[in-house]
């Protein structure tokens, strides 16, 4: 199985993932932080995929969505964005309404 294949069954993996440096629990990064405390604020679960741990995965990933930065988010396989794409959607409250649209479970913590 080539990269591209092995990236594409990761993708398909779940219906939220996060390519991202280092774990949900201990990111790694600034902008892997943030985009794991917006899917944690509106109770999507995900599974994030540490690219620190495969240099395959890490150069791969940027070229399967062709988008240069990590994170990288994709809902039921779908490509959305990174940390900036990711924070707008969510600040002009356009997240919530997509992940509910393509059918992911969310209980949006900021209601009720």
């Amino acid at each position: 199985m080539g990269f591209r294949e092995e990236i594409d069954a990761i993708v398909k993996s779940g219906d939220v993932v996060l390519f991202m440096k280092g774990t949900p629990q201990f990111p790694q990064c600034g902008f892997s932080g943030q985009v794991v405390q917006i899917l944690d604020h509106v109770g999507v679960p995900f599974k994030g995929v540490n690219v620190l741990e495969n240099d395959m995965i890490r150069q791969g990933i940027k070229e399967y969505s062709n988008w240069p930065t990590i994170p990288q988010l994709y809902i039921k396989g779908e490509f959305v964005g990174g940390c900036d794409i990711v924070r707008e959607m969510f600040q002009s409250g356009e997240l919530v309404p997509m992940l509910e649209e393509k059918g992911v479970a969310v209980r949006d913590r900021a209601i009720g």
